[in-house]
């Protein structure tokens, strides 16, 4: 069936392979030269299109709905320096390992470095953090047939060949950069049907044998942990964990961006960390260490998995090179997580040696939570009062962002792996799109609420992301407001330093009730925790708008206070 749509043919090829590779979310930027594809993409008939002004935020926007859907999604600009606004989302997309799909309109290949409008060397500009960069050459209409038909056979197959690479292996961004020459706003009829390339992959799971191997190498009584970093909801990789958590030889720990679930699994690690004594926690060193996920955001974690000398360590993922974070690699997996935990957790069902590594993992854990509860119990009102009050009372169906720096540090303190789901930028740990991101997810994750808990700096640093479009009532947003970045009151390397306030923690101006009321939040403050209680249901309940909830504390007390934590308990 014929429709209206851009003269452009390889916009058009572009569309449909999109709709055909399972693409159905783009996020688009304006623009004069990426004008036919946003035409084509609009007129395609099963793209959703969300546009977005600033092309920082709109990377991130389209981060943070791959990240919820796990699917690949599209981002569209224009020539020139929009497409280097994008680095930062697609430098994170990279390492949380999310198939974006990067879509560059450009002026034809005669035109750059010319001193021409809007022309920079655009393919490559994204160079090591996208799997594949494609550049497909303009055509114009003077061209002859043949011609044509061969520029349209190459699009063809570079586009298929771009979405199949993000797509497939260890799934990454990948950038298409289209060469567009005037004019650029003539329509015509087209009906198109572009070759559609599929990829057969073979399966990637163990042998009986190999599986049989591995699990008996581990078996009772040799002492197992097994540690999560950032990584998507798996409900097949949760229960192959919670199988495996029932040998008395295994322990599992997880972050809370690991998004796992259930009472045998330790979600406090640092809190774990600190309730060993020095004895304990040699006894406690781990013969094996098995990683998945993505970086560990815990130093301490970090610390005591470097010190385990005689551990074998296992990497479990899809990995672009070879991580050896914790010095002690033995085995890459090149496996998806839940595959290979579950066929190690059955491997492993015979063997149930007598132990106790996981009982006195879980004891630890327990004395942590009552120190904690101690600790906090007897501190003022600060940063830390302030999230032992919010995270208990999160709703459980809720998905929860956290920025960087203190705030999810924090959240890990007192989460108990009971939210729905809970993610953070921590592929390059930036303080840049989180509000961004946080949009992109709710627009994605539209069972429920999607609260967004961030600092006043990371809120700052994104604020323009507040005048989207795709923000509704399904977004929430806790901003600590503690002086600027309170990480650098608690860092050892920069909490003595005389230029902390006024070069690094930089409090900033962010006058939140009156952006709320300009942008059409809901609005809510509290400055103590007696506010806080009375504040937080309001916050809660408000369904009819996006609403903002802004927690003042003392900045002069909270990397005080937090720094005391982990002294305290670590020499209780």
């Amino acid at each position: 069936m014929t429709h209206i749509t851009t003269a452009k043919s390889t916009c058009r090829i572009l569309a449909s392979l999109l709709a055909a590779h399972g693409v159905t979310d783009v996020v688009v930027s304006p623009g004069s030269r990426n004008s036919p594809v946003i035409v084509a993409l609009a007129r395609e008939g099963s793209l959703r299109l969300h546009p977005v002004i600033d092309e920082r935020s709109a990377g991130f926007v389209a981060l943070g709905i791959s990240t919820v859907t796990s699917a690949p999604v599209a981002m569209v600009c224009t020539s020139g320096t929009a497409l280097l606004n994008y680095a930062p989302a697609v430098a994170e997309a990279f390492y949380r390992k999310a198939p974006l799909i990067v879509i560059s309109a450009d002026r034809p290949q005669e035109w750059i470095d010319q001193d021409d409008s809007q022309t920079l060397k655009q393919p490559g500009a994204l160079g090591p953090w996208v799997k594949t960069t494609c550049d497909i050459p303009a055509t114009d209409d003077s061209d002859s047939a043949q011609s044509i038909r061969t520029a349209q056979w190459l699009a063809d197959r570079l586009i298929n060949d771009a979405l199949l690479t993000a797509t497939t292996g260890r799934q990454a961004p990948v950038h298409i950069n289209l060469q567009l020459s005037a004019p650029l706003g003539t329509l015509t009829e087209a009906d198109e049907h572009p070759r559609v390339i599929n990829m057969l992959t073979p399966r990637t799971d163990l042998t009986v044998a190999e599986s049989r191997r591995l699990g008996s190498s581990i078996a009772s009584p040799r002492k197992v942990l097994i540690v999560g970093g950032f990584h998507s909801p798996d409900q097949k990789l949760n229960k192959a964990l919670l199988r495996l958590a029932d040998l008395p030889n295994v322990t599992i720990m997880a972050e809370s961006v690991a998004n796992l679930h259930g009472p045998d699994i330790i979600h406090r690690i640092d809190t774990t960390l600190l309730a060993l004594t020095r004895e304990e926690e040699e006894s406690l060193h781990p013969d094996v260490i098995i990683t998945f996920g993505g970086a560990l955001i815990s130093d301490k974690c970090k610390r005591f998995l470097r010190k385990c000398k005689d551990a074998e360590h296992w990497h479990v993922g899809l990995s672009h090179t070879t991580i050896d974070c914790y010095r002690r690699l033995t085995l890459r997996v090149e496996m998806q997580p839940g595959m290979f935990f579950n066929q190690l957790a059955s491997a492993m069902q015979p063997h149930r040696t007598p132990c106790d590594y996981s009982a006195r993992w879980h004891e630890a854990a327990a004395r942590g939570d009552r120190r904690q509860h101690d600790f906090v119990a007897r501190i003022p009102w600060s940063d830390m009062r302030a999230f032992a009050y919010m995270v208990p009372r999160i709703p459980a169906r809720w998905n929860v962002q956290l920025s960087n720096g203190t705030t999810v540090r924090y959240f890990q303190l007192f989460n108990t792996g009971v939210t729905h789901r809970c993610d953070c930028n921590r592929g390059v740990s930036g303080i840049d799109g989180c509000t961004s991101t946080a949009i992109g997810a709710s627009v994605a994750y539209r069972s429920d609420v999607t609260l967004l808990i961030t600092g006043d700096t990371c809120a700052a640093y994104d604020i323009g992301a507040l005048s989207s479009s795709l923000i509704t009532p399904r977004l929430k947003i806790v901003v600590i407001c503690n002086g600027g970045g309170s990480i650098f009151r608690f860092v050892a390397s920069t909490a003595h330093l005389e230029e902390r306030e006024q070069f690094l923690c930089m409090a900033p101006h962010l006058p939140l009730r009156q952006l709320a009321e300009g942008y059409g939040f809901s609005y809510f403050e509290a400055a103590d925790e007696q506010q806080l209680a009375q504040e937080w249901e309001n916050f809660l309940t408000d369904n009819t708008r996006p609403a903002i909830l802004a927690v003042h504390t003392p900045a002069e007390t909270g990397g005080d206070i937090l720094r005391n934590y982990y002294e305290r308990l670590e020499n209780h």
